[in-house]
């Protein structure tokens, strides 16, 4: 069985009692359910039974408009495939109940008021009121832990930021502009065979490094300062995160004291990763660290998030999270500290969840103290 085929027999066997059928439109659901990667698609699930008469149809169709329609044949083969004008989930809602099916669940955290209308509106007005069933991340659950495939393509793309991470080094020195560092470590990127960066390059040096989502832009390097470098790339089609900070010139013992301290609180959450132990708990072994050094104020965000077709997924690693680790989920741990005006740190890797404990995805990059 196709990787595909088992998950949406894994959707299928998620879905709620009393939900008949399934509409995923969110494209990177579309993509895990049929491997169609096109801008503009939805997929309806119908399982058996399906409608009187009508056993021979496919239990999954995969539909979007005709800009897709060589590409759509070559990605989802074997799959029923609609090409139509209209919008993709309102042909799914409208395949669904000529199956027969009278309630499909959808995802309502990615579904906007427009498109639910535009939905009911193409299913008979006699059970149009109570047709769909609202699941927020009915497919992004499932999503959370991956399969073998997708966990070779996650290493993959770690092992190419890693790569391009020790190809920057030797340009970061002091008056090169942020954006220019940014732009050599996309353009590696490109000639290494990434599709696309995972987000925007966060180059962030001296003072600006206290700011976690800076934008690289003209300013340039320091003579002496902290140089944050925060990037991903996509490598068949799944995402990369790291983080790494680096300092030019000779730094001061609190300099090194901030680093060491986050770089303690980094490795003590990333022991913590295993089946069983909440996200709240991995969260609480990095503040732990920083609250010891004195630095919880100065750690603004979560310690962590899921990654994969997107690059922020479930689950959350943060403050009070009760979710529980699964063998397969791909999570990064990136705690920071930032002294606003004076300079930041943040230390982050990629760190599958393994049957036994954990697996650190972008261990081939140091985390060592590195002074140019």
């Amino acid at each position: 069985m196709h990787e595909v085929d088992r998950r949406r027999q894994a959707l299928e066997s998620a879905l709620a009692a009393g939900a008949g059928g399934v509409l995923a439109s969110h494209a990177p659901d579309v993509r895990w359910l049929t491997g169609f990667t096109g801008s503009s698609g939805a997929v309806a699930i119908a399982p058996a039974p399906l409608k009187r008469g009508s056993r021979s149809a496919p239990r999954a169709v995969l539909l979007t408009d005709g800009r897709y329609t060589e590409q759509a044949k070559v990605e989802a083969p074997g799959l029923k495939i609609v090409i139509e004008r209209k919008a993709p989930a309102t042909l799914a809602a409208a395949w669904l109940s000529l199956q027969g099916v009278t309630k499909a669940a959808y995802d309502s955290a990615q579904t906007t008021v427009a498109q639910l209308e535009a939905m009911k509106l193409a299913v008979p007005g006699n059970i149009r009121r109570s047709f769909f069933a609202a699941q927020p991340g009915l497919v992004a659950r499932l999503r959370e832990v991956k399969d073998a495939p997708e966990i070779v393509r996650m290493r993959k793309a770690a092992a190419l930021g890693c790569r391009l991470f020790d190809s920057i080094l030797p340009q970061i020195v002091p008056g090169v502009p942020e954006a220019e560092i940014a732009l050599a470590l996309e353009v590696e990127a490109r000639r290494s065979g990434a599709e696309a960066m995972s987000f925007e390059t966060i180059v962030a040096s001296g003072p600006r490094s206290s700011r976690p989502h800076h934008r690289a832009g003209v300013d340039k390097l320091p003579k002496r300062g902290f140089v944050t470098l925060d990037f991903g790339v996509i490598l068949g089609g799944y995402c990369s995160d790291m983080t790494r900070t680096v300092h030019l010139g000779k730094a001061s013992q609190r300099e090194r004291d901030v680093y060491h301290s986050v770089l303690e609180a980094q490795q003590a959450a990333v022991r913590a990763v295993r089946p069983g132990v909440t996200c709240g708990e991995v969260d609480e072994a990095a503040r732990e660290v920083l609250r010891r050094a004195k630095l919880a104020k100065a750690f603004s965000h979560s310690t962590g998030h899921g990654v994969g077709l997107e690059i922020h997924e479930g689950p959350r690693i943060a403050t009070g999270q009760k979710q529980e680790l699964q063998p397969g989920m791909v999570i990064t741990i990136e705690p920071g500290a930032y002294l606003a005006g004076e300079f930041g740190v943040r230390i982050e890797d990629m760190v599958l969840v393994t049957e036994s404990g954990h697996e650190v995805l972008t261990e081939a990059s140091p985390k060592a103290w590195i002074e140019l």
